[in-house]
């Protein structure tokens, strides 16, 4: 039963965000259905131009969705039955699904203790000749070691996709995620850093071969130059005019909404003492899609926090290679630092908005738990 003077503290709070641009989101709705441009058209193509100029790259090509931006990448770098991609066991199900659905083997390597992230000390050992490319998770928000992977894959030969769906303005020494492989995959879920008001996602990428070829094959592979020409064997994920108009708005704030999480942040770490943040890499600036700690009493815990009314999640309780669909790929050596953490990480509330009260009111009850 919760305490009387319960605050609510929720685990994230879109409207925090979308309240004060209103008028603007109002605006793109009208301006968007005036024009009946609800795939593709004008304000798809503008937001190409302000994300890859954000991001730092030549082309961003939007999509449906965040994983299917992970498979348009593979299939468009024709990667396929014979392949392996490399995938770290700790992430969310789409990396890996992408893979499979490629036609690809997922071929899943542990992370690092402190981050949770993928190594270059993993991919290197897990590399064969039939290693095709190494899906770099930049997970929780934080981008992973990226000098040493762009090192150890240049060294193999092995083509760096970037899973960016958590890591939107995440920089590795001042440089953004997604801006570093052959492409990368971002998801605008509306819960992400940057979100839509439903599933969206989008490519980036310096190969303006492979830009047009992605384009290609989420056209149901039309040809560039013919409306009635296919070139290739393709899908249907296009992003929306409505999305796209959205993203332009949010784009805009991105930056400061990515400072207010990293306030909240410094403020978690300088309070917390009963539970360690997974850590941030000296080199990396983390955007802070999530705020993940470990607990040995998890469930105990998140249901302590649950009745004083904070939000909490987890992100992820079964590594992908535990999941039915994926055993059959299971690593002969277990990944041991991600099974575990598994049992152990979960999400405390983390948004833009979160206040110094709700910040404290959480910590203290994280206090009250373990000092019982």
């Amino acid at each position: 039963m919760a305490p009387p003077n319960a605050m609510n503290v929720p685990f994230l709070d879109l409207a925090s965000m979308h309240e004060p641009l209103k008028a603007e989101f109002d605006e793109v709705w009208a301006k968007v259905t005036e024009a009946n441009a609800f795939i593709g058209g004008t304000w798809c193509e503008k937001f190409e131009e302000e994300f890859a100029a954000y991001i730092g790259t030549e082309h961003a090509i939007g999509c449906a969705n965040g994983t299917d931006a992970l498979e348009l990448i593979i299939r468009a770098l024709e990667i396929g039955p014979g392949d392996e991609v490399i995938v770290p066991a700790n992430t969310f199900i789409a990396t890996a699904e992408a893979v499979v659905a490629a036609g690809a083997v997922p071929v899943f390597v542990d992370v690092d203790p402190d981050t949770l992230l993928i190594t270059a000390e993993g991919i290197d050992a897990a590399a064969t000749s039939k290693t095709a490319a190494v899906m770099v998770v930049h997970l929780y928000g934080q981008p992973a070691a990226m000098d040493s992977i762009v090192a150890v894959c240049e060294k193999r030969g092995i083509a760096i996709i970037e899973d960016t769906a958590q890591a939107h303005g995440a920089t590795w020494d001042g440089k953004k995620a997604g801006s570093f492989g052959v492409a990368a995959g971002f998801s605008f879920y509306p819960g992400k850093n940057l979100g839509a008001f439903g599933d969206g996602g989008a490519i980036t990428t310096n190969d303006g071969a492979l830009a047009e070829q992605i384009r290609s094959i989420a056209f149901h592979g039309r040809s560039i130059t013919s409306r009635y020409h296919h070139d290739n064997m393709g899908m249907n994920s296009r992003l929306d005019g409505i999305q796209a108009g959205i993203l332009s708005v949010k784009l805009k704030h991105l930056d400061e909404w990515n400072a207010g999480r990293q306030r909240a942040r410094d403020r978690y770490e300088a309070g917390l003492t009963d539970l360690e943040l997974v850590k941030v890499h000296e080199r990396a600036k983390s955007v802070h899609h999530l705020c993940v700690v470990q607990s040995d009493n998890r469930e105990e815990l998140m249901a302590f926090l649950s009745e004083r009314g904070i939000g909490n999640s987890i992100h992820y309780p079964v590594p992908c290679h535990m999941n039915d669909p994926f055993k059959e790929w299971a690593p002969k050596v277990a990944p041991v630092v991600t099974e575990t953490a598994a049992p152990k990480i979960m999400s405390l509330p983390m948004f833009p908005a979160l206040t110094d009260e709700m910040i404290d009111y959480t910590l203290k009850a994280i206090h009250d738990f373990h000092a019982q």
